[in-house]
């Protein structure tokens, strides 16, 4: 409720007859006068050894932290709310035609920080970088079915798709598709132009409350390693540790009940697991590459790594996705592992005798890393295969795959391992693929991307293991929330979640 009523009333003040350039230097200055008054600053802590930094999506992937603070002052179109739901951001209202193949969005007045007003020109051209060949931003592939992009007045923008997406807002959320204009966002945190926190990035923003005083909410944001996070966060130096996955989830103290109790789960859904690095070597074979499938021990594996709820995964795709319909499992998942193990063993010695093979892995450096090395080499080391790991940038038979889906469209597990991108690869999936960017019937592109799934888990092109693994520390702050795409937002954490947003 404040976000709406301060929407309105900074639209008000930039309706108003005072020049853009003295409102935007009044409005830092102001920031940068109340930095040390008002709430006090949270410290927000991301895992990662980049600091946070404005960066365009298009020129390089984006940090972990930088991808929190890009959501924080450059919003997109539409943003994520604590709870993983779409909310306005940039654009105030939207509109999507009954047959789903635009999308037409009303930008909110306002300026850029210079005081340039913003316009639907800047945001469709600043949009339309990101699609271009020539683009690194991870989000390219998945707007494929974007026809184009254009501004219809100064204030509406129209997305027209070759073929309906019920999952563009998501995409348009995601920080890869904020919108940076010459190194500046739009909010809705600013960065104070006095920055008080060594070390840290000071943040704020401007809650507009009628008939009583604005309220200012500030936060610290700042990058460290998982060992020094955890210890911020332990030492109460740190409010929120965001970034965590699997790598570093044996550095949380579980044993301590106010760790255990402040560690936090996001359910979200994605790829976890194994995917040939390369086109030639030992996984060039296909019998090879289903023995090792078969082989994982996944129930012992997520016993290992001890995180609730997680259950294991033999399939590219999962259930829940866009378009419905569960994805078959392989047969020999239904067969419990301890009585296809036996078999397995013997299958391995009949096709490769007594000669040994050595596969090689490349993992991260880490804790989490270990146990699931540890757990794989346990697994293969009856079959005659013995794993090795190697370090960054050496050549490596396997290559672990660990990324949250950014949507819940079933297209972005399957493209992941197109043809182009993945080493080995099916056409016959590639052709399913491209045969689904355009279709119009949704349960007939929902059954092109299931059986294209199907067929690049008979190949044994991935070995899933599960769901990927996202945590956060969280101490009291009641406006925190997990949710499936592991986005949260800095601000309103202080307060409690309204019971619609419960």
């Amino acid at each position: 409720m404040l976000d709406e009523l301060g929407k309105n009333a900074r639209a008000n003040v930039m309706r108003s007859a005072i020049p853009r350039t003295l409102l935007a230097a009044l409005l830092a200055s102001a920031l940068a006068a109340c930095g040390n008054q008002g709430e006090e600053a949270l410290d927000v802590t991301v895992i990662g050894t980049q600091a946070p930094r404005l960066d365009d999506p298009a020129a390089a992937p984006l940090s972990l932290p930088s991808e929190v603070l890009e959501s924080s002052i450059a919003q997109g179109l539409v943003r994520f709310d604590a709870r993983g739901q779409i909310e306005p951001g940039l654009a105030e209202r939207w509109n999507v035609s009954d047959d789903g193949l635009s999308y037409i969005f009303r930008i909110g007045s306002g300026d850029w920080p210079d005081g340039r007003s913003i316009n639907a020109r800047d945001v469709a051209r600043i949009l339309n970088r990101q699609m271009r060949s020539a683009s690194r931003n991870p989000l390219k592939d998945t707007l494929g079915a974007v026809s184009e992009i254009v501004s219809m007045t100064d204030r509406v923008i129209e997305i027209r798709l070759r073929a309906p997406r019920p999952n563009l807002l998501q995409l348009l959320a995601q920080p890869q598709l904020s919108i940076i204009r010459e190194g500046q966002g739009t909010g809705p945190f600013r960065i104070d132009t006095r920055q008080d926190s060594p070390g840290a990035m000071s943040l704020s923003r401007t809650i507009r409350v009628i008939d009583d005083k604005d309220r200012i909410e500030h936060a610290h944001l700042r990058n460290a390693g998982a060992a020094e996070a955890i210890a911020r966060f332990r030492d109460g130096k740190a409010d929120l540790v965001l970034g965590g996955t699997f790598v570093d989830l044996p550095l949380v103290a579980r044993r301590e009940r106010a760790m255990r109790s402040a560690l936090h789960f996001d359910p979200v859904a994605g790829l976890f697991g194994l995917i040939p690095a390369r086109a030639g070597g030992p996984l060039a074979d296909k019998q090879l590459r289903s023995l090792l499938n078969r082989a994982i021990n996944r129930e012992a594996l997520i016993a290992a790594l001890n995180v609730p709820n997680l259950v294991g995964r033999t399939t590219i795709l999962q259930g829940g996705l866009e378009g419905g319909g569960n994805p078959p499992p392989p047969a020999w998942a239904g067969i419990p592992f301890q009585e296809r193990y036996p078999q397995l063993i013997g299958e391995a010695h009949t096709a490769f005798g007594d000669d040994r093979i050595k596969v090689s892995i490349q993992l991260p450096d880490g804790p989490g890393a270990k146990i699931v090395f540890a757990r794989l080499a346990a697994d293969w080391r009856p079959l005659g295969i013995d794993l090795a790991q190697v370090s960054r940038g050496l050549r490596a038979d396997l290559q672990l795959v660990d990324l949250v889906a950014p949507s819940s469209s079933p297209a972005w597990f399957v493209r992941t391992f197109r043809c182009g991108i993945a080493p080995i690869c099916s056409e016959d999936a590639d052709k399913l693929m491209e045969a689904a960017r355009t279709a119009q019937d949704a349960s007939q592109r929902a059954a092109m991307l299931l059986e294209a799934g199907r067929i690049l888990d008979s190949e044994d092109l991935f070995f899933s293991l599960a769901a990927p693994i996202r945590w956060s520390l969280v101490g009291d702050l009641p406006g925190f929330s997990e949710n499936n795409f592991a986005r949260h937002p800095l601000g309103g954490l202080t307060e409690k979640l309204s019971p619609e947003r419960q």
